[in-house]
């Protein structure tokens, strides 16, 4: 049974940072391109970054410089540090193995003033 279970959001002021975690499990995730991916209330899925099993990252322009995404193939895990953290920022954000449906329950991140 495929699982993506994304924890490490909250209530964070502007200018601070976060850092997200998402396990996954029932899949070869070292096979995977990995991707956060982020909603904001009344708006469309945003991709905000990938990385390949070999490392190779790509980010959206709204957080290029300031998100970081990673990958631990040994705990089957992706990671998305999230620094200087804007009001904008705020979403639930979910981890995706690309080409597969399967998604998890995601994480609230919300910034403040």
């Amino acid at each position: 049974q495929v699982q993506l279970v994304e924890s490490g959001g909250g209530l964070v002021q502007a200018g601070g940072s976060l850092r997200l975690s998402c396990a996954a499990s029932g899949f070869t995730f070292s096979s995977y391109v990995m991707s956060w991916v982020r909603q904001a209330p009344g708006k469309q899925r945003e991709l905000v970054a990938t990385i390949s099993s070999g490392g190779s990252t790509y980010y959206a322009d709204s957080v290029k410089g300031r998100f970081t995404i990673s990958r631990d193939n040994a705990k089957n895990t992706v990671y998305l540090q999230m620094n200087s953290l804007k009001l904008e920022d705020t979403a639930v954000y979910y981890c995706n193995a690309i080409g597969r449906l399967n998604w998890g329950q995601g994480t609230q991140v919300t910034v403040s003033e």
